[in-house]
């Protein structure tokens, strides 16, 4: 059984959850509950509470909940925020690799949430929490993320990320020093977040950093051919829209 705390302020929302986990996530058993901060640190400070996970409201009647997880560092249980929260913060959830559901809480994106824990002993949440404050204290000078792999969570510099390659429900990540990550996320995630940092969508399969581009060759099988010497093929269908983005870039193509 995974052992668990909720810290939400809204009674309803609180037995809401109680519920839907108790439906639908049979591994799960609530130890605690807590409506605030203070409330919150009293019950995770108390030696005899020792969570596996915390399902957490970010906004709280007395703050963030971002404040109890400093006093509570170095954490010993992961995290899902449950929130009706601002995109931004649903962003740096992406990045960090930190789990979330919205609000009205859908059953089988709770039961996703849950199934994508880390082991305990491989769920890196300070690090991981690390990077989601960092994100959301100043999004314009985020550089680095983090990609839970199958094998694993990975800190890498946004960067040094040179393309992406799509396989069914999975996501091989290539990086510029040769290593490969495949991740359970959709390259549509990975479009999404990148997308501000210089990543751009050429095929259903393909998201590349354009940094690593070396060269376009043009013609009906038009491809590009990346630092790393991996052709890409760009469909016909994305050509105009990436030969637009060349000329925003190069101030010509």
């Amino acid at each position: 059984m995974i052992k668990a705390v909720i810290i939400e302020d809204e009674i309803n929302g609180l037995n809401n959850l109680q519920n839907l986990l108790a439906e639908h996530c049979e591994g799960i058993e609530v130890i605690g509950t807590a409506g605030s901060i203070e409330e919150g640190y009293d019950l995770l400070a108390d030696s005899e509470i020792k969570p596996d996970l915390a399902f957490l409201d970010i906004s709280l009647p007395d703050g963030l909940v971002f404040q109890l997880l400093n006093r509570l560092r170095p954490l010993q249980f992961d995290i899902i925020f449950v929130t009706a929260y601002e995109d931004y913060a649903i962003k740096a959830c992406e990045y960090s690799s930190i789990g979330y559901v919205m609000k009205p809480i859908d059953p089988d994106t709770l039961v996703e949430a849950v199934e994508r824990l880390q082991p305990k002993a491989d769920s890196a949440i300070d690090k991981r929490m690390d990077i989601f404050q960092n994100y959301l204290n100043n999004p314009n000078a985020f550089t680095k993320m983090s990609i839970s792999a199958l094998d694993g969570i990975y800190f890498v510099n946004i960067k040094d990320i040179l393309r992406f390659e799509a396989e069914d429900n999975y996501t091989h990540i290539f990086l510029n020093d040769g290593q490969r990550l495949t991740a359970s996320k959709t390259i549509k995630a990975y479009e999404d977040m990148l997308e501000p940092f210089n990543f751009y969508r050429v095929h259903k399969r393909h998201v590349i950093n354009l940094n690593y581009m070396r060269k376009f060759v043009k013609g009906d099988g038009g491809y590009l051919i990346m630092d790393d010497e991996m052709k890409i093929e760009v469909s016909r269908r994305r050509r105009p829209a990436f030969m637009e983005q060349m000329k925003r870039l190069q101030g010509g193509f």
